[in-house]
């Protein structure tokens, strides 16, 4: 491209900072932008474009938040250190030690080798947090960043790459968007990453979302001008607009809510611009007057915000033409605020230092705590990403002290959020005044009393129904530590044993001389590794006496032993369940078809084996009066090499073309069907079983959510024995 046309762009960029901030350090950017430009030279974008053309992207989603020009500088700058020869050293002489440090906190760790790709975007992810931690400013630019990678993702041949991009973004910067405000930019990468994930439901939605903006624009209007009538009466000076709900926000209302894109009433909602706060009560209280309210959908995030800064009344009633629709009831600084985030406060304009004990910033100690004691990367990257939750419930202390949480927590996760040391020695709770079981879930409101006692610890059941990742990491915690000790302890013992039969005696000092052998780092080291099996006793005596081995043929016994592990070994890959005895029988029931990523419960059958049943299947009353035939169970980790067979019932209006249309669907889904059964038929629709595989319970959901997205699919549900 040109030198005018590189000119423009810059000048562009320039003028759209100088439109907000008449002050600022125009030399300076301009400097950046020659050094990234340099540095960057003849490199190429994906598209085919120079590179640069990404940093000044970047730099102008900045600009259009109006964010300081010091933050500019480290979007135009953020990639040279990472992706050219240039230096921190370089950008700390030219530019200061702030930016430096702003750009080394942006910069990923590629010069460094990790043992996985999990490891590596765990370091990148750690290295991010701690940056984030001593300045906000870090996480604006990697949002902008990925949010112009993300604009840009169909330049990038390899699909699987772009998957594993988009997944990374939903499952990390659209929640890191969301933590500190920033809506807009949360919505965007959401709704990228949805098409790149999920092309065929992103068409759907989009294609029904349109004929609905066609056929619903009347009505939206009227909506509008019956609101501004009802306001303007009072003389409430009020803003009202309507507003789409986004495609993947539609797509997660209908997984979370079980229902068909018909059946949801606020794809459409509206909002209320204020100028106070008293006026946001007076506006709610003429909207209830006229219309009648539903409510379990009353929401007041002004009395009580949401972590992240959060201010809004949100309401739902039923509105002119008898149609339930939502509203949403703000000031102009909570709308900025909600829309933009931290961005719209712009610390650094006024020269306020962002700190980490700012209320809704105190999730990134939480966070900076997890890393500390997580046991490794997959175990990091699972937490921190629980610890990204969307949806909240408000539960407060007796002495009235408010504990947010995500929804669906429990009094475990509670006590944990109130203080590690009370969730550790927690042995009940109550739950307003009232003695309720550890793992039930709490409510907006719920008052919370821990019972404690010093001699409690936690329980390994309570990893199957916390859902914070601070609870989660400090009960993994305890029991990484308590089997250490077990294990430490077991392993001394069959090494002792060990050389006994070889007529020796143990002394901490042979097992020095062979760490480095075994690569560990300590004597407990090596007596917990035996403890738990992953090195064997013969090994270790081995090494302390290798000339007593010299000629040795190794036993029938040791042969056996070898040939059993393989089998145990086998049998884990085909039975991924913790909590069975090794050898155990199973069969997986065929009235809740149980899938892997959801509660399970073993039912032992004397001769038989066990039968796995989900947690909530309505053939578990049978036994309630047999408790000593229950195993508490749960699937192991990232479950996804076999395929198991979920049921659903589909409801298809009877045109020609609607099962293939269904086969499609569950086949552009990348699941398999194994049976079909019709079960009712009527001249406008017919009833089917359906049986499909699949590898969890999260890809068997989203084949139910892409099959309620087609206009011929009247209804479509799981399918359970006995709950038809």
């Amino acid at each position: 491209m040109s030198e005018s046309a590189n000119q423009d762009i810059a000048q562009d960029l320039l003028k759209k900072i100088g439109s907000y901030d008449p002050d600022f350090d125009k030399d300076a950017v301009s400097r950046a932008i020659e050094f990234a430009v340099k540095y960057h030279g003849k490199q190429k974008r994906h598209s085919g474009d120079p590179y640069y053309y990404h940093p000044l992207a970047v730099a102008s989603i900045l600009a259009d938040m109006k964010l300081d020009g010091r933050t500019i500088i480290t979007a135009i700058l953020h990639d040279t250190v990472e992706d050219t020869t240039a230096t921190l050293a370089d950008i700390t002489s030219q530019f200061g030690e702030e930016i430096s440090r702003l750009v080394d906190g942006v910069t990923k760790l590629t010069k460094i080798e990790f043992q996985s790709n999990n490891e590596k975007q765990a370091e990148n992810y750690r290295k991010l947090l701690v940056a984030i931690s001593e300045d906000i400013r870090v996480l604006l630019v990697k949002l902008a960043d990925r949010l112009h990678n993300m604009r840009t993702l169909q330049h990038i041949k390899k699909p699987e790459k772009r998957r594993n991009i988009a997944h990374e973004t939903m499952e990390i910067y659209a929640p890191l968007a969301e933590r500190i405000g920033m809506q807009k930019i949360k919505d965007e990468l959401q709704n990228l990453a949805f098409n790149e994930l999920n092309p065929e439901a992103y068409k759907s939605i989009v294609s029904r979302l349109e004929y609905l903006r066609e056929s619903g624009t009347e009505v939206a209007d009227r909506t509008v001008a019956r609101l501004n009538e009802l306001l303007n009466n009072v003389d409430i000076n009020a803003k009202v607009f309507s507003r789409e709900k986004t495609p993947y926000s539609v797509w997660l209302k209908m997984q979370r809510k079980n229902m068909g894109f018909e059946q949801l009433s606020d794809i459409i909602a509206f909002r209320i611009i204020v100028n106070s706060n008293k006026e946001c009560y007076r506006a709610l209280g003429e909207i209830h007057a006229a219309f009648h309210m539903i409510p379990e959908n009353f929401k007041d995030y002004i009395s009580t915000p949401k972590n992240n800064g959060y201010q809004s009344i949100h309401t739902v009633v039923v509105g002119p033409e008898q149609r339930k629709i939502e509203i949403q009831i703000r000031t102009k600084e909570m709308h900025e605020i909600a829309e933009m985030g931290v961005a719209a406060h712009w610390l650094y304009k006024q020269g306020k230092p962002y700190t980490s004990d700012d209320r809704q910033y105190r999730w990134i100690r939480e966070l900076l705590y997890i890393i500390e004691h997580a046991s490794g990367p997959e175990e990091f990257l699972e937490n921190t990403k629980l610890e990204m939750y969307h949806d909240q419930v408000f539960c407060f202390t007796p002495h009235g002290d408010l504990i947010a949480l995500p929804r669906g927590a429990t009094p475990v996760d509670f006590a944990f959020a109130v203080h590690s040391e009370v969730g550790r020695s927690c042995v009940g709770a109550k739950i307003n005044s009232r003695i309720m079981p550890l793992r039930t879930q709490l409510k907006n409101g719920d008052q919370v009393e821990i019972i404690q006692s010093k001699s409690a610890h936690p329980s390994q059941a309570w990893e199957h129904f916390v859902i914070t990742a601070k609870a989660l990491s400090e009960i993994r915690r305890f029991l990484r530590t308590q089997k250490k000790s077990q294990y430490l302890k077991l392993g001394k013992e069959i090494i002792e044993k060990a050389l006994q039969s070889e007529n020796e005696e143990l002394h901490e000092k042979m097992i020095e001389a062979v760490l480095e052998k075994f690569g560990k780092k300590s004597v407990d080291d090596i007596y917990s590794a035996v403890g738990d099996g992953t090195i064997p006793r013969n090994e270790v005596v081995k090494a302390l006496f290798p000339e007593k081995f010299k000629n040795k043929k190794p036993s029938l016994l040791s042969r056996l032993t070898g040939m059993a592990k393989k089998g145990k070994k086998e049998e884990k890959i085909s039975v991924p369940i913790m909590g069975l005895i090794p050898g155990m029988a199973i069969h997986y029931a065929g009235c809740c078809h149980p899938l892997p990523g959801e509660r399970i419960i073993g039912i032992v059958n004397s001769g038989r084996g066990v039968t796995i049943h989900t947690s909530d299947c309505i053939e578990l009353e049978q036994y309630v009066e047999s408790p000593e035939r229950w195993i508490d169970l749960a699937w192991e980790k990232n479950v996804t090499e076999s395929v198991y067979v979920g049921r659903l019932k589909a409801v298809l209006t009877n045109k020609k073309g609607a099962l293939a249309a269904l086969a499609n669907t569950v086949a552009k889904g990348e699941a398999n069907i194994n049976n079909v059964r019709i079960v009712n038929r009527s001249s406008d629709f017919f009833e089917i079983i359906l049986d499909i595989e699949v590898h969890d319970i999260e890809h068997f959901n989203n084949v139910i959510n892409l099959l309620k997205a087609k206009k011929v699919i009247h209804s479509v549900t799981r399918y359970r024995e006995g709950n038809h």
